[in-house]
């Protein structure tokens, strides 16, 4: 009876913890007001994306020189057909900023989910058998984390030249470090608990302890730095774009629409301005959400 009792209040204790825990969780993935706005604007985004032959009003190539350089509809000189205004060949800034947020979460989101599964990979090789693979992969990430991103991308594009494909190889490319080295870090951890240990006990492969115990107990910190890397992404391929090393000329991005725009500021400011803030409220909105993400699947960073 003294078994089944104890038994009995060990499982009680065990169920409360498990309660209380389950409460933290959903305390902590409550939404605020902020990351609410935050993610209706990322929905926005993506809808736009995905249905832009459908909601663009026009064809983002469509040039129309009457009409170049007319305001957005609440300015004078204005005209109906085109609310946000032309910019210098006369095509619908609305159309060509709804279809450049193609070209900017395609690049963020395949660029990240490449350079993170590398960054993974060899992270976690990296971390679990040390020596000689640790030493590799730790100098080389040091190494490319010395270069500038910036300068390391312009010229890995220079290489590989311009495109959709080889932006997001190059971003993926210059990407990877960050996820490595917070891989190894997590499997450094890890590997030094108890379930590992009788895992191995008990005759577990390498490749079954790193995929089933270790790498799942790591994934809460990548998703977090993966978040902010979409949005840091998407700098980047607006950077390449205003420099022109983004994709082909004919295919509207907002970093190319920034450049084009920039020598007409004086007499019209809306085809560089209105680029500018949909880069801005995306990566804003990107960032709010990746704050949400830390504070609620890391609540130790909370205040740092």
């Amino acid at each position: 009876m003294t078994a089944i009792g104890r038994t009995g209040i060990g499982w009680d204790k065990a169920f409360s913890r498990r309660s209380k825990t389950r409460a933290g969780l959903k305390q902590r993935l409550r939404l605020t007001n902020l990351c609410i706005v935050a993610l209706a604007f990322l929905l926005l985004v993506v809808i736009a994306a995905v249905l832009a032959p459908i909601l663009a009003p026009h064809p983002p190539n469509a040039q129309n020189l009457p009409a170049r350089l007319k305001p957005p509809f609440w300015e004078q000189g204005a005209l109906p057909q085109y609310l946000l205004g032309t910019d210098s060949l006369g095509r619908d800034l609305l159309s060509r900023i709804i279809y450049g947020a193609r070209v900017s979460l395609t690049v963020g989101l395949l660029s990240v989910l490449f350079s993170g599964a590398f960054g993974i990979l060899v992270g976690l090789l990296a971390g679990y058998y040390r020596g000689w693979v640790e030493a590799i992969v730790m100098a080389v990430a040091e190494v490319q984390l010395a270069f500038p991103f910036v300068l390391l991308a312009i010229a890995i594009a220079a290489v590989l030249g311009s495109g959709l494909i080889n932006i997001i190889w190059v971003l993926a490319i210059t990407r990877w470090p960050p996820f490595a080295r917070i891989v190894f870090g997590q499997v450094m951890m890890i590997q030094e608990r108890e379930f590992v240990t009788a895992a191995r006990l008990l005759g577990a492969k390498d490749w079954r302890i790193m995929v089933r115990h270790i790498l799942p107990n790591a994934f809460s910190p990548v998703i977090i730095v993966a978040t902010f890397a979409v949005a840091s992404t998407i700098i980047a391929e607006s950077t390449l774009s205003f420099l022109g090393l983004g994709v082909e000329a004919r295919t509207p991005t907002w970093g190319g629409m920034l450049a084009d725009g920039r020598q007409y500021i004086n007499a019209a400011w809306w085809p560089s301005t209105l680029p500018g803030i949909a880069i801005m409220l995306t990566v804003l909105s990107i960032n709010l959400v990746g704050d949400w993400l830390r504070d609620a699947l890391d609540p130790s960073l909370k205040n740092i």
